[in-house]
């Protein structure tokens, strides 16, 4: 059973196992420094549907079938799926996962949920309620656009500020094992606004969640960045990277030499164009289903502290000139017990 410590932590005293992991991505993701880390690449970001939409559910459907694979089990032997995505009601991974016949809850912390439904579907096994959990995300770049911007086919210029969304899906299986990675304490995190009003510069509303959340942590936990190999933000890019390094250096805590960001590692900004780096909730959940996840368990990452971040707007609220809330939730992950 999971033991509350500090104020928002729960301490994993069972230390669920990722039991099986699987990455998906496209084109895009292919031509960056992580391509060979991924098990499922299709250069056609349709992957044979007929709408943006449609892709992303069959990239959902996809990436769960293969992390069921590498794990040598079937869709019976989950109890329960926490999955989402960047669609209106999680459309994405509804119709993506319905026909696997596994009790499905739908998460929606944008592109903090990799993060969210990892620390529920750990949650779950840790307490005895499930034997076996299911964390799935993803994201699309041409219905992200479409959904939250304008459709590609206006051709809207982008800012400096501005991130890519990324075309890829992660699913990680969660269960008891004496192997790793081994998920150690979770944080939920708190809904933290800043103001920031511009739809593209989502680093600079996200950040100061992942500052709250990841002090929050420390706290509750009496640790400090040097305990800690890898300090792994989910989509914050350049821009807001840099601004959580300001917002923690004013709290006295220094995570420079630990720190790693998906958004920063999924493309080679120099060679691709993507501004100010990756987004969306298949940056986090594909850069740690493929690159990160096999590093713990091959004990290249002793100890690691993933917080993907998310930016709770809708088109509605933008244009109703509303602030963007940002949010980040935490998951302690390592190689040992």
């Amino acid at each position: 059973m999971p033991t509350r410590i500090g104020r928002y932590t729960l301490l994993l005293n069972s230390c669920p196992s990722v039991v099986g992991f699987a990455a998906l991505g496209s084109k895009k993701e292919a031509q960056g420094p992580l391509a060979r880390c991924f098990d499922l690449i299709n250069d056609d970001c349709t992957f044979g549907e007929t709408t943006w939409e449609k892709a992303e559910s069959r990239m959902q459907q996809q990436v769960v079938n293969k992390a069921l694979e590498k794990s040598k089990l079937s869709s019976a032997d989950i109890d329960y799926i926490f999955a989402g995505d960047l669609l209106n009601q999680c459309t994405g991974s509804a119709y993506g996962l319905r026909d696997l016949g596994i009790p499905f809850l739908g998460v929606y912390g944008a592109c903090s949920t990799m993060a969210e439904s990892l620390l529920m579907a750990s949650i779950f096994v840790d307490a005895g309620c499930a034997s076996r959990t299911a964390a799935v995300t993803s994201s699309h770049f041409c219905s992200a656009e479409k959904q939250f911007r304008y459709p590609l086919e206006y051709g809207g210029q982008r800012p400096p500020s501005a991130q890519w969304t990324v075309t890829g899906a992660g699913c990680a299986i969660v269960g008891q094992s004496d192997a790793p990675p081994y998920i150690r304490a979770v944080t939920a995190g708190r809904i933290e606004d800043y103001g920031i009003k511009d739809a593209n510069n989502m680093g600079a509303a996200m950040a100061p969640a992942a500052a709250s959340t990841i002090k929050q942590f420390l706290e509750d936990t009496g640790t400090n960045p040097d305990d800690y190999d890898l300090i792994l933000t989910g989509d914050l890019g350049q821009i807001g990277s840099d601004l959580l390094y300001d917002l923690l250096g004013r709290e006295n805590i220094d995570i420079s030499g630990h720190h790693a960001d998906c958004g920063l590692l999924i493309y080679d900004r120099e060679k691709q164009d993507v501004h100010a780096g990756g987004s969306g909730c298949g940056c986090a959940g594909s850069v740690l289903c493929s690159y990160i996840l096999s590093r713990v368990r091959d004990g290249e990452i002793k100890n690691m502290l993933f917080i993907a971040t998310g930016a709770l707007l809708s088109p509605t609220s933008v244009q109703q000139g509303q602030s963007i809330p940002g949010i980040a939730h935490l998951v302690h992950i390592s190689h040992t017990k």
